[in-house]
């Protein structure tokens, strides 16, 4: 296993693992920073302030409790459904491409693409907020056009990586794809 560090889009610290499990089947995974304690408790001092000085003005205790039940229950829906520590890319030359989130609290959220729909995997880009930024999609083909695409399927979507990254992950699905296209029917 090679573990690479890199930057996200935001300048973020993310790492790239690779795997290689055999000629025809690779590993890609991205890992994200770990959720700052710095943020976590600025965030539940900023709400408990304000829940406070509503107690002092109002001189009901329910302002409190009802601060303290947000701030969990913020941070239980964050780390269930928002907060991604690891996204991967498992491509298998014969059966497909399996997409990976792996949330804080621990869910995964996975996706598997048939090798048949894949077209191709590309790096597209975009203008977002006066900067282009660089995504890793896959492209399905079309079942009644085989020249033409029926959907785009962005990965990475949490971390974001930067084009060097993306280059690395390209060229690993690139390497599977021709092997794939070049073998015998």
């Amino acid at each position: 296993m090679e573990e690479r560090r890199y930057r996200s889009a935001s300048g973020a610290p993310i790492a790239l693992r690779r795997r290689q499990h055999s000629a025809s089947c690779r590993e890609l995974a991205v890992r994200c920073p770990r959720l700052q304690l710095r943020s976590l408790s600025a965030v539940t001092s900023a709400v408990w302030l304000v829940a406070y000085g509503l107690f002092v003005l109002s001189e009901n205790s329910m302002v409190l409790s009802a601060a303290i039940f947000i701030t969990l229950i913020g941070l239980i829906i964050y780390l269930h459904f928002v907060k991604i520590d690891q996204e991967s890319l498992l491509v298998i030359g014969s059966l497909g491409i399996q997409v990976t989130s792996s949330y804080a609290s621990g869910k995964e959220s996975t996706t598997f693409i048939e090798m048949g729909q894949v077209k191709d995997v590309v790096i597209n880009e975009a203008v977002h907020m006066q900067k282009v930024i660089y995504y890793l999609c896959i492209l399905l083909q079309d079942p009644g056009d085989p020249q033409g695409v029926s959907e785009v399927v962005p990965l990475f979507q949490s971390s974001k990586p930067r084009l060097d990254c993306l280059i690395e992950v390209y060229r690993s699905c690139q390497e599977i794809l021709q092997q794939r296209k070049t073998a015998p029917q």
